[in-house]
């Protein structure tokens, strides 16, 4: 196969969740112009309406969904109409995702749960429901969107976020296992730990701990616009067809310091 049709996803169709904006939003892009159809759900749906728009004037289909992660009935939904739309679920990013700043010793039970709920359920829910199609189609690919803060400690002046730091360590523990029960299936499971990037999600925590990121940062900056979209393609197309259980971690070297 030519290089470049490695990296070709016409005909694909990727379901994106928290693909309205932020890191969600950039992934699609890369799919899109790839030649993807793109299904993006959230419970913002407007702002997934909004990139689906924008994307579609690259030549491919997209569709808006408002979801719930956390919402079996939801998850169920999105995956028919998915499925309904385009005949098939070829590749799914788990990427949506909730936070919560505050001390452990502090951690309201409450908020521990909403974490948990969407971070860790949620992406379960949404790998069951589209893993059965993938396993009746024999074929597919899940990239879940974890964190550097899953792989370890973090620096609680940059990072007091307990629960998120755990599901996101969970999400890496949950991908890999996946990985073992359905590579049989021909399902690549992987993930991708981004560093810093700015979203509206790690905007306080940017802009509270900017000097402290980029000092613990070889490359001496923050993710952009486009450093996702390579390293989302590359799992998501048949250039990652012998990876799976696997972690990808773009964060300008921090977890090398």
């Amino acid at each position: 196969m030519n290089v470049m049709d490695l990296f070709d996803l016409t005909g694909k169709t990727a379901l994106i969740t928290g693909g309205g904006r932020g890191l969600g939003a950039q992934i699609a892009e890369g799919f899109a112009e790839a030649g993807a159809n793109i299904v993006l759900c959230s419970r913002k749906v407007e702002a997934c309406q909004e990139t689906a728009d924008r994307l579609a004037i690259l030549g491919v289909k997209t569709l808006a969904l408002s979801c719930d992660i956390s919402k079996p009935e939801d998850v169920h939904k999105v995956v028919e109409e998915t499925v309904k739309e385009f005949g098939s679920i070829d590749i799914l990013v788990n990427n949506s995702g909730a936070t919560w700043g505050a001390p452990a010793e502090e951690m309201p039970l409450e908020a521990w749960h909403k974490v948990i709920n969407v971070n860790v359920t949620g992406t379960f829910l949404m790998s069951q429901a589209a893993g059965k199609i993938m396993i009746e189609q024999k074929s597919g690919k899940i990239i879940n969107i974890a964190s550097v803060a899953g792989l370890g400690g973090t620096d609680p002046r940059v990072m007091d976020t307990i629960g998120y730091n755990t599901s996101k360590g969970a999400v890496i523990t949950m991908t890999k296992d996946l990985a073992v029960k359905w590579g049989r299936h021909g399902i690549n499971v992987n993930a991708i730990a981004p560093g810093f990037f700015p979203t509206k999600m790690s905007a306080a925590i940017i802009e509270q701990g900017k000097n402290p990121i980029l000092e613990a940062t070889p490359l001496r900056r923050l993710g952009s616009e486009d450093d996702l979209k390579g390293a989302a393609l590359f799992l998501a197309s048949h250039a990652s067809n012998y990876v799976t259980g696997d972690v990808l971690i773009v964060d300008g070297g921090t977890h090398a310091m």
